[in-house]
C-alpha cells in the first residue's frame, strides 16, 4: 500500500512495529478496555493504511506478549487479569510435585508512606513521593506459604484503599485494572535466599531464622512504566518457584 512504500519499510518487517505501537497506544489510553474486542484486522488495516498481513503480524506479537487474546470465531480481545491469566502468567509458586492452586489471600497490613531511595529508584518516582504499602499473606491448602509486601505509587492508585484490598474478589492485577486503569504487561523477578525474621516467622508459622525464598518483583505497564515493587517471602518446605520460558524468552 502507499504508506508502506512511502516509509521505505518492507511489509512484514519494520512497518508492523509501527502498527503494533499504535495499537499499544490505543490500549494504553483506554480506547479499548480490558475484556473488550478490538476492531477486525480488516478495519485496523483500513485505519492505519496497511495490509491485513501487516496488521496480523502486529496482532500476533501482542498476542504472544499476552496483551491481546484471540478467541476463535469471536475476535481478538484486550487481555484482562482474570484468575486464569494471573495464575499462569504471574503466579509462579507451585507445590514441589507440580500441583498448582489459587491461593487464599489475607490482607495483614496497609499503610501510606514516603518513598525511600531504593523504592523511588525501582518505581521511577521521587524520593519522598507518597506510596501505598500493603502486605498480603497467601495460603495454599490452608497453610500460610507466601508473604507479599507490595508498594505502589499513590499518584497512580488514588482510589486504592485498605477496604478495597480487603474486600476484593479478583486478582490483585485485575484490581489494578478496575481501580486505576493500569494493566500489568510484564514483570521482572529476581530471586535469592533469605531467613525469616520474627515478624515473618510469626505470619508464616515457621521458626525465626527459617530459610525462605525472596522474590523481588517490579511490575511494568505500558511504555515499560514501573507500577509495583513487590517483595515475596516464600516458605519452600513444600513449594518452589517455577517459570516456563518459551520462544524468544529463551
Amino acid at each position: 500500500m502507499t504508506d508502506e512504500i512511502s516509509t521505505g519499510m518492507s511489509p512484514g518487517t519494520h512497518l508492523y512495529k509501527e502498527v503494533k505501537h499504535k495499537i499499544t497506544e490505543s490500549l494504553r489510553t483506554g480506547e479499548w478496555k480490558p475484556g473488550e474486542v478490538i476492531p477486525s484486522e480488516k478495519k485496523l488495516g483500513e485505519r492505519f493504511s496497511v495490509s491485513i498481513g501487516t496488521v496480523r503480524k502486529a496482532v500476533d506479537e501482542l498476542t504472544a506478549e499476552n496483551m491481546l487474546i484471540r478467541h476463535q470465531g469471536r475476535g481478538t480481545f484486550v487481555a484482562s487479569h482474570g484468575r486464569g491469566r494471573y495464575f499462569f502468567s504471574f503466579f509462579h509458586i507451585v507445590r514441589q510435585d507440580g500441583h498448582r492452586e489459587f491461593p487464599t489471600v489475607e490482607l495483614v497490613e496497609f499503610d501510606r508512606r514516603q518513598a525511600d531511595a531504593k523504592t523511588a529508584a525501582a518505581l521511577g518516582i521521587g524520593v519522598g513521593d507518597k506510596v501505598l504499602c500493603f502486605t498480603n499473606r497467601l495460603s495454599l491448602q490452608g497453610d500460610p506459604v507466601i508473604l507479599d509486601q507490595i508498594i505502589v505509587p499513590a499518584a497512580l492508585f488514588k482510589t486504592l484503599t485498605e477496604r478495597t484490598l480487603r474486600e476484593r474478589r479478583s486478582t490483585i492485577y485485575q484490581l489494578y485494572q478496575e481501580q486505576a486503569g493500569i494493566s500489568v504487561i510484564r514483570t521482572a523477578d529476581r530471586v535469592r535466599a533469605t531467613k525469616a525474621d520474627s515478624g515473618k516467622a510469626r505470619l508464616l508459622r515457621v521458626p525465626t531464622g527459617h530459610p525462605l525464598l525472596l522474590v523481588v518483583r517490579v511490575a511494568h505497564s505500558f511504555k515499560d512504566r514501573p507500577v509495583e515493587l513487590r517483595h515475596s517471602y516464600v516458605n519452600t518446605d513444600r513449594y518452589e518457584y517455577a517459570v516456563d520460558l518459551i520462544g524468544d524468552q529463551l
